[in-house]
């Protein structure tokens, strides 16, 4: 099973909603381009589903860790553009799964934003790279968020209690991003912008300090935009992008 080849991105986009499950998801796969979008005047919001409490490579008190991360993701953000950043209580990093209260509370962040687009993981594994964007927690996010699309954010008989107790109107997302599943190809050039997609990875002290960002960057991205035809020397990040409409 794979994506359908993208569609044309929109070009008329005001507000980008960007979903996913742990601190530093964004930064791996999508900051350059959220760099792009924030320099294009496109207000740019995170949802972070976990603060996640299972990652980190030190011996830090795990009860110290998310608020760690959180603090981490915000100085990412800010490396890029971005200002507005929300976490989810109630759940779990390494435990997530696309219930019907996950696609609810992304459903009422969707209904509070009114993004024109939604940036999230892909809920299509990976076969051949079953480490980083086919954790089960990436699969989850990416499919609630799916959900909450379509059809819960347009529906207004949809978990009536957004509508009815907090006057959340339904919204419909016209385009949906997707990072990190099989076979993206919509390539997007972030040459200009790879000195603050490195800033943003480097917040994330406790996820990336034990690793030589700018080589491992510069050899990923540079064969992103090779396979997408782009010119030697360019650096890319790849997307599936769909309408919904």
């Amino acid at each position: 099973m794979t994506f359908p080849a993208s569609a044309q991105p929109l070009s008329d986009v005001r507000r980008t909603l960007a979903v996913f499950a742990h601190p530093d998801d964004i930064d791996f796969g999508s900051a350059g381009t959220i760099a792009n979008w924030s320099d294009e005047g496109i207000e740019v919001r995170y949802l972070l589903v976990t603060r996640g409490d299972a990652g980190g490579f030190d011996d830090t008190p795990r009860e110290e860790l998310p608020v760690m991360r959180e603090r981490e993701q915000r100085a990412a953000a800010a490396a890029v553009g971005v200002d507005q950043v929300e976490f989810l209580d109630g759940y779990a990093d390494g435990t997530l799964s696309p219930t019907l209260a996950l696609r609810r509370d992304i459903t009422a962040a969707i209904r509070r934003f009114r993004p024109d687009r939604v940036l999230t993981s892909s809920p299509l594994r990976r076969w051949e790279h079953l480490a980083g964007p086919s954790h089960p927690d990436h699969l989850a996010v990416g499919e609630a968020t799916t959900c909450a699309v379509y059809p819960d954010s347009r529906n207004p008989f949809a978990f009536p209690e957004l509508l009815r107790e907090e006057g959340l109107e339904p919204w419909v997302v016209r385009e949906i991003w997707y990072a990190g599943g099989p076979g993206p190809d919509h390539a997007v050039d972030i040459t200009d912008q790879f000195d603050r997609k490195v800033a943003a990875l480097r917040a994330h002290t406790s996820q990336t300090a034990h690793l030589d960002l700018e080589s491992w960057l510069r050899d990923w991205l540079g064969a992103t935009a090779q396979s997408a035809g782009l010119p030697e020397g360019r650096l890319a990040e790849a997307f599936t992008v769909l309408r919904t409409e």
